[in-house]
């Protein structure tokens, strides 16, 4: 493929999410990364500006501040945005909204991410629940690392003809393990007061069908998440029937507990043995721990082609993305097959 031909992205937020999206859309085949922005001046943006990512500043401040330090070829937003096709905001909770005037005035299609409300976009994306759904479309919002893993295990059920009522409890990390330092919650478990919480609706606004009631607590650890479910099946079946459920999806990984990953610590240290950018897990392991700085980045990248109409199957972009960011080479291991 040509470099004209290629989708253009820019990212607009250069943190936990948008560094992992800026290395993958990098990667991708049919994708060019048009550049990188943010307000930091610290070494995050100074990463991505050794990594050879093209920088430009959120602001005019940002901009100016940029250059004090020492990134001198820099240029604010709106030039990162003439550059490109389709923009993914990975910007902190509740400041996407207020980019997308400047996304529309471009003329841009754009993706947010899970922080937002549904309503900023009118469409909520699980590759494989609502890719076909999002063809096309100005937008669409990538939901959050909780609501994807909902969406991908509960999915896998409900295409096996297994699927009845589903109520999880959630054990929630407290912060992002770089910013640890700063706060979260020690020697403590702080539940949320309203159930359901707010991951069970937003899977509904994947898939309205899902029989779901969600709650969560905070707990004093920073690595993942962890979900417990219970789910009534619509069906009678035996364990094999669930596990080739589960199977079914290279976006859920079945690890052996007997094979040494008995916590979510073993597999973030087994995820940088094997080589994972960051350390990361884009799957889901089940039962069933979520990495919420990986999980989303591939639904991302097929966000990406959905909207802007360049792959009109699903499953073709899954697996392109799949294939690049090495999912589902968990299944060569000998901690995940056989699946138990």
């Amino acid at each position: 493929m040509t470099e004209r031909a290629k989708i253009r992205v820019a990212v607009n937020g250069y943190g936990v999410i948008g560094k992992r999206v800026a290395d993958a859309v990098s990667r991708q085949p049919d994708m060019l990364l048009a550049g990188v922005a943010d307000v930091t001046t610290d070494w995050r943006i100074r990463v991505a500006a050794e990594k050879g990512y093209r920088v430009f500043g959120s602001t005019g401040d940002a901009v100016l501040a940029m250059r004090k330090v020492g990134i001198s070829d820099v240029a604010e937003l709106p030039s990162l945005l003439a550059m490109a096709d389709i923009v993914v905001d990975c910007t902190p909770k509740k400041v996407a909204a207020d980019n997308i005037a400047a996304y529309q005035a471009a003329g841009l299609k754009f993706i947010v991410q899970g922080g937002e409300k549904h309503a900023v976009t009118g469409h909520s994306f699980v590759a494989e629940s609502s890719y076909a759904t999002a063809l096309g479309r100005a937008c669409t919002r990538v939901v959050s690392c909780n609501t994807t893993s909902i969406v991908r295990t509960l999915g896998a059920l409900k295409a096996a003809g297994l699927l009845g009522p589903a109520r999880g409890t959630l054990l929630r990390r407290a912060t992002d393990p770089w910013e640890s330092h700063e706060g979260g919650i020690m020697n403590t478990l702080v539940p949320e007061a309203s159930i359901p919480s707010h991951q069970g609706p937003d899977a509904q606004s994947v898939d309205p069908t899902l029989d779901v009631v969600t709650m969560a607590i905070k707990v004093p650890e920073t690595l993942a998440h962890v979900h417990y479910w219970t789910v009534r099946l619509a069906r009678q079946c035996d364990r094999d029937d669930v596990l080739d459920a589960f199977h079914s999806s290279d976006r859920i990984a079945l690890i052996r507990g007997g094979e040494g990953q008995v916590a979510i610590n073993t597999v973030k240290e087994w995820m940088l043995d094997v080589g994972r950018p960051h350390g990361d897990l884009y799957e889901v392991y089940y039962a069933y721990m979520v990495d919420n700085q990986a999980i989303v980045i591939p639904e991302t990248i097929d966000a990406i082609r959905a909207i802007s109409a360049t792959e009109a199957e699903a499953s073709k972009s899954i697996a392109t993305t799949n294939r690049v960011l090495g999912i589902g080479s968990l299944r060569g291991h000998a901690a995940s097959s056989p699946p138990a």
